[in-house]
């Protein structure tokens, strides 16, 4: 199966779970378009000053990858800067957020939440 760009839904959520500004999450795959157990396969964009607020994930975990820009990224209280080509997991139970603090790149991210 091949799936262009143009075909892909790309959805703005605005301060997604209490964070600032919005975020553009685009899915990559839609659910019934692949066989595996996830609740998203995509990329969310973050402009300079825009995050996901800090959350729990219960049954499920949160894998990043930084396709561009650079992240601010709270680890269970534990705050990292990520770079182009680095990753992350949240596994369940576990608590993180993700922020754009730059002032002039977009953050864009691939995201996974395999569920279980």
């Amino acid at each position: 199966m091949i799936k262009r760009a143009e075909n892909m839904t790309a959805n703005v959520k605005v301060n997604m779970r209490g964070g600032d500004g919005q975020a553009v999450v685009t899915e990559i795959l839609d659910k019934g378009e692949y066989k595996g157990s996830a609740r998203l396969i995509g990329t969310i964009l973050l402009e300079p000053g825009c995050s996901i607020g800090a959350h729990v994930h219960e049954n499920e975990e949160e894998v990043f990858y930084i396709i561009e820009g650079t992240a601010t990224y709270d680890d269970n209280g534990k705050t990292e800067i990520l770079h182009k080509g680095d990753s992350c997991v949240c596994l369940g139970g576990q608590k993180h957020s993700i922020a754009n603090r730059t002032e002039n790149e977009n953050l864009t991210v691939f995201a996974v939440i395999l569920t279980y």
